[in-house]
C-alpha cells in the first residue's frame, strides 16, 4: 500500500530502467547518484517529471490543453503519491569577459 509520505513507482521501464520499483520520500532532499547511463535522468525527468507534468496537464480544461503539448505516459506499471511537477533546465552560461 503506498504511503502518503513517498512517491511510489513500480515497474519503471524507461530507457535504461529495467522494471525497477522505488519509493522516493516526500519533503526530503533526495539525491540520485550513479554511473553515466545508469538511469538517473530516465528516473528523474523521463519518469517522475513526465508523469507529474502529464497528470497536471490532464487536469486543465480542454480549451487550455489545445495550446499545450501533452506528454506521453512513461512506461511504468504504477505511480502513486505524485503531485504536479516542474523541472529546472541546467544550462551553462557564457563566461564573463
Amino acid at each position: 500500500m503506498p504511503t502518503s509520505n513517498a512517491i511510489v513507482i513500480k515497474g519503471a521501464r524507461v530507457h535504461n530502467l529495467k522494471n525497477i520499483d522505488i519509493e522516493v520520500p516526500k519533503g526530503k532532499f533526495v539525491v540520485m547518484t550513479g554511473l553515466s547511463g545508469s538511469g538517473k535522468s530516465s528516473l528523474a525527468f523521463d519518469t517522475i517529471y513526465a508523469e507529474g507534468q502529464r497528470r497536471y496537464m490532464e487536469s486543465l480544461s480542454s480549451y487550455a490543453r489545445q495550446f499545450l503539448e501533452l506528454q506521453d505516459k512513461p512506461d511504468v506499471d504504477e505511480i502513486h503519491g505524485l503531485s504536479p511537477t516542474i523541472a529546472i533546465d541546467q544550462r551553462t552560461t557564457s563566461s564573463n569577459p
